[in-house]
């Protein structure tokens, strides 16, 4: 039992990590100090009593970095419940679309597991695949509009764009623009999250005294040699500087910042991600990138199972729950950056 504290006043430590909600409810361990320590031997006793499960983790990939903080989130549930059984498994790409149906048809049919986390490649053909299930799913990261999701664990894209979008400006006005103007570089064109994190952008940025230029939005399909592109189109529209581009992910932030290295119009440009993962953090910190809305990864993979479990022992479950996001920037990038190297450690 000692052991078993131990564990879950530790994970409600690690999880605090500058958790902010994006929207919606939240039901992971984010206390500190006392409050942490009673909360942690009263989920370790509830654990101790709770039914032993069999869950499976089927997600867009496993081989990526921000995938990866997924895994280890619902691994680390799996350590502090050693009751329950997390299988994860992936595809090899988020192009693999074959690949994870069948992970998700064999799972289906397997009457061993007890409930189900799906992060789909595909959601409508999902929807089609995991129609008339009875035992419980839990869409995490990307939804699923099915009446046999029970939940769906992940981000407030638009809520995290528009805290993005008024920190940028705020950033903006520090670093002496006065016409502060933004333009994105989005993902795919249509795509439910792109959406709503522009949307947020637009809103955060316009409600911060800012203006965003939607009609020159740029499409470069989540990719960063795309953005290049794209920020090469922009820089040759407007030679007299933006004072924001914002990216769909970090990625294409980073790559739009070094397509506009050396030109001097563009070197109090805010660049602003989306994700927070790594390699964001330490551009962060050598100047190359602005700043970064993260996700919180790791939460959504703790959050995921958990909400499984309660559904599987009969509690009542949010429809949504926000694992949250934060800003990053220079002044927390290197916390964040210690946070992450942690996870995969």
């Amino acid at each position: 039992m000692k052991m078993k504290r131990l564990m879950a006043a530790m994970m409600a430590g690690t999880m605090a990590f500058s958790l902010t909600a994006c929207g919606g409810g939240s039901s992971a361990p984010a206390d500190t100090g006392a409050d942490a320590g009673a909360s942690a031997d009263a989920a370790a006793d509830a654990g101790s009593e709770a039914k032993g499960y069999n869950i499976s983790v089927i997600l867009k990939t496993t081989s990526s970095e921000y995938w990866g903080y997924v895994v280890a989130g619902a691994n680390a549930y799996m350590a502090a419940h050693p009751e329950i059984k997390v299988e994860v498994k992936g595809a090899t790409s988020e192009t693999a679309y074959d690949e994870q149906q069948n992970l998700i048809e064999t799972d289906m049919n397997n009457g061993s597991i007890d409930g189900y986390v799906i992060a789909p490649l595909q959601a409508d053909m999902v929807k089609t695949m995991i129609a008339g299930q009875t035992k419980p799913i839990v869409a995490v990261d990307t939804n699923i509009e099915a009446p046999e999701v029970i939940s769906f664990v992940g981000t407030g894209n638009e809520a995290a764009g528009e805290m993005g979008g008024k920190a940028a400006v705020e950033a903006a006005k520090a670093a002496g623009w006065t016409e502060i103007k933004a333009i994105e570089i989005c993902g795919v064109q249509g795509d439910a999250t792109n959406e709503a994190r522009k949307a947020g952008y637009m809103k955060g940025v316009n409600g911060a005294g800012g203006e965003f230029l939607e009609g020159e939005t740029q499409y470069a399909d989540a990719v960063a040699d795309k953005a290049v592109n794209c920020m090469e189109a922009i820089m040759q529209n407007h030679p007299e500087g933006i004072a924001i581009i914002c990216a769909n992910n970090d990625d294409m932030a980073m790559a739009a910042a070094r397509a506009a290295k050396g030109n001097k119009a563009y070197e109090k440009t805010i660049f602003l991600g989306f994700d927070g993962i790594q390699s964001a953090c330490n551009a962060i910190l050598k100047g190359e990138l602005t700043m970064s809305v993260a996700q919180q990864a790791y939460e959504m993979g703790y959050k995921s199972v958990e909400t499984v479990v309660a559904a599987l022992n009969g509690e009542s479950v949010e429809a949504f729950v926000d694992a949250g996001c934060a800003v990053v920037d220079s002044s927390n990038a290197q916390e964040r950056l210690d946070t992450l190297k942690g996870y995969l450690a």
